[in-house]
């Protein structure tokens, strides 16, 4: 569910009128439903619970200042991948101790800032890392809490470009090295070793994947835990898909997966942490474009709209769908027409949507591409010198615009002219 719905017509961010927000912000644009986020991160953390456990927010999905703001205003950790989106998190008011690091290329200097400025634990991924880690804790007196990335050799049945846990991918131990791994770290002074991590991909769409790497995390814990490790905390990454295409069947729901969670791993009596993305803010944004031109082609009609590739990459990278709908509804009885629907970057991958059913529209008519809140702002770029696009945050009738949208000026004047020139 989400808070983007129709009245009287009239496509309406919670109580305001998307368009409304378009005639003060202009087009192309990212919006956000503030009651959106705060219902899918509570439909997790009821999910588990009865049990220990903390509900981190995956950053590479969106992290603009305010909406990390909001999310842990509800009590959210915040799971990172870079020295910068801990600083983002730190600087939206997130404690330290609610701050899981994850990600297979930290530089000792990013490592330097998280134990300084305060860490839950860092996720390692690899011996060296490891060695990096207990070399700055030393160097900083400090010791720094780590779980172990375990690559459990699952198939999360996700597009090849997410997925993260077969043995080919680049993420983590290998699980049959696993208990060399830990007494490796169990003798390094700088390092307190608290528990496991797994993370198998993002956009899954049913519980399969997720319980057989479940079950191994508690076979393997049984077996750390009879080594002398003191294993107390689980990390289980994230990665519940959504409904992308509202036709489809959706996956599975929040508390299906935590009632899973709670039967294969409830009997260790660890701590769980998640850190799901996607679905706490994928459905919570839309990117709101406008008509540019109706072209008719050789066997086809183009749709040429304002919205770019460099705005909402995901089309062009992943294959990816998403639902593109009229923000004025069509009127009763009215013919749909079929577009491929494109932007005006000059690339033929700037593509939206191929052989698309949707009502019949015209230059300067607004559209919206749902479920664009989760690797949408965050995943933008300036190709083409085309300008990052703005992103609203809509909180009941109010609304509010979280990163201006630079001006041209703005985008020429970060570049530096040699003193040769």
């Amino acid at each position: 569910m989400d808070h983007f719905l129709y009245r009287d017509g009239t496509l309406f961010a919670e109580d305001v009128p998307v368009s409304e927000i378009a005639a003060q912000v202009g087009t192309p644009f990212y919006l956000y439903s503030t009651a959106t986020f705060e219902r899918h991160f509570r439909l997790f953390d009821e999910a588990l619970e009865g049990t220990d456990h903390l509900v981190c927010f995956a950053m590479k999905a969106a992290s603009n200042q305010a909406i990390l703001q909001t999310l842990a205003a509800l009590g959210a950790g915040m799971d990172v991948v870079s020295g910068g989106e801990y600083a983002r998190a730190r600087a939206a008011g997130v404690p330290g101790e609610r701050i899981v690091f994850s990600g297979v290329g930290k530089t000792k200097v990013e490592i330097a800032e998280a134990l300084n400025g305060g860490i839950r634990q860092f996720n390692v991924e690899s011996e060296p890392e490891m060695e990096a880690i207990n070399e700055v804790a030393v160097s900083l007196g400090k010791v720094a809490p780590i779980t172990v990335r375990i690559n459990p050799d699952v198939d999360a049945k996700t597009h090849a470009k997410i997925a993260t846990g077969k043995s080919e991918n680049k993420f983590g131990i290998p699980i049959s090295r696993a208990r060399e791994v830990y007494a490796l770290a169990a003798s390094l002074p700088g390092l307190e070793v608290i528990g496991i991590d797994v993370h198998i991909g993002s956009q899954l769409t049913q519980l399969e994947p997720f319980e057989q790497a479940y079950t191994k995390v508690a076979e393997l814990t049984e077996a750390l835990r009879a080594d002398g490790h003191k294993i107390r905390r689980l990390d289980l990454g994230g990665g519940l898909g959504i409904p992308y295409e509202r036709s489809n069947s959706a996956p599975p729901l929040p508390v299906e997966y935590g009632a899973m969670v709670k039967r294969v791993l409830g009997h260790l009596e660890c701590e769980l942490e998640i850190e799901p993305g996607r679905l706490i803010a994928g459905n919570a944004g839309i990117m709101v474009s406008k008509v540019i031109y109706v072209k008719s082609g050789e066997d086809r009609d183009f749709l040429i709209v304002d919205g770019a590739m460099n705005d909402l990459i995901r089309p062009a990278m992943y294959e990816a769908h998403h639902d593109i709908i009229p923000v004025q509804e069509a009127e009763p009885g009215q013919e749909p027409a079929r577009y491929d629907i494109v932007g005006p970057v000059c690339e033929s991958g700037d593509t939206f949507a191929k052989g698309r059913d949707m009502t019949a529209l015209k230059a300067g008519d607004l559209i919206a591409f749902r479920s664009a809140g989760a690797y949408g702002a965050v995943m933008s770029s300036e190709y083409n010198s085309r300008p990052l696009i703005p992103e609203v945050l809509v909180k009941n009738d109010q609304f509010a615009v979280i990163r201006e949208r630079p001006t041209y000026e703005d985008m020429i004047n970060r570049d530096s002219i040699p003193a040769w020139l």
